[in-house]
């Protein structure tokens, strides 16, 4: 049972309920909401997985994001690590999803600037929607032939770097404002840098999971470290549901 600290209330919060709260904001531009897991002391995965670190509540918080998301946006790393194949949304959610305007499944998009991708992988054979790779323009020429055979693959970056203005300028061109970006650290990392973190929803589990495993960021740290505020928290079972918002 999800309840709510804040803002208070004693009673269960349902999906419905999830729904509502984490509604996103109306935007002329790409809003960008990250959603990670970490350990109580701060690892990001457990037995080298986030999986490892979620409980019933954050599974359905997992959804519902989801569910609300115009694009869910990874990077390459988290396609080879947590797999990514087939539907990412159920039939609920899909139902759900057409009754209130939005595509039955959400855009998927990966950031590789390598293009170090399988196009033979069951993220791209069982893909509901075709793909979007966003790369940069000094991919490899062979690797880029490969996969637009079975993805959009779109130069966001005249260098070796993928550039998150030109990655949200892309998905803006597609009419995707409703960003949900599930990983991994690199991306965080990337996104913190050039201020484009409109929202964190970090779930904190009650585990020491000890280990030398990642932050749920990683790279070079921003010029200024960037202001969030508490918007909400939820929790189940002794487990966290946080949702900052850039502080404004």
């Amino acid at each position: 049972m999800i309840t709510s600290l804040i803002p208070a209330s004693p009673d269960a919060v349902d999906d419905a309920g999830l729904l509502r709260l984490y509604a996103y904001p109306a935007s002329d531009r790409p809003f960008v909401r990250f959603n990670f897991v970490a350990a109580a002391d701060g690892a990001a995965t457990s037995g080298g997985f986030s999986a490892g670190l979620g409980n019933d509540g954050d599974k359905r918080i997992f959804a519902v994001l989801r569910r609300l998301a115009d694009v869910v946006l990874v990077g390459a790393g988290t396609i080879r690590a947590e797999g990514y194949g087939g539907s990412l949304v159920d039939d609920d959610a899909r139902s759900w999803r057409a009754e209130h305007g939005l595509a039955e499944h959400p855009a998927v998009a990966v950031i590789s600037g390598s293009l170090n991708l399988d196009p033979s992988g069951s993220f791209f054979g069982s893909a509901p929607v075709r793909p979007l790779v966003l790369t940069s323009a000094s991919a490899p020429a062979g690797r880029r032939a490969a996969l637009a055979d079975v993805a959009d693959v779109v130069d966001c970056g005249e260098d070796d770097t993928v550039a998150v203005p030109a990655v949200l300028a892309e998905l803006r061109r597609r009419g995707l404002l409703r960003v949900l970006c599930e990983g991994g650290p690199a991306v965080l990392g990337d996104f913190t840098r050039s201020d484009a973190v409109d929202e964190l929803c970090l779930s904190i589990s009650p585990l020491l999971a000890g280990g030398d495993g990642p932050r749920i960021a990683v790279g070079d740290s921003p010029d200024d470290a960037v202001a969030l505020a508490l918007v909400s928290l939820l929790t189940e079972d002794s487990a966290l549901y946080t949702r900052y918002r850039r502080a404004s």
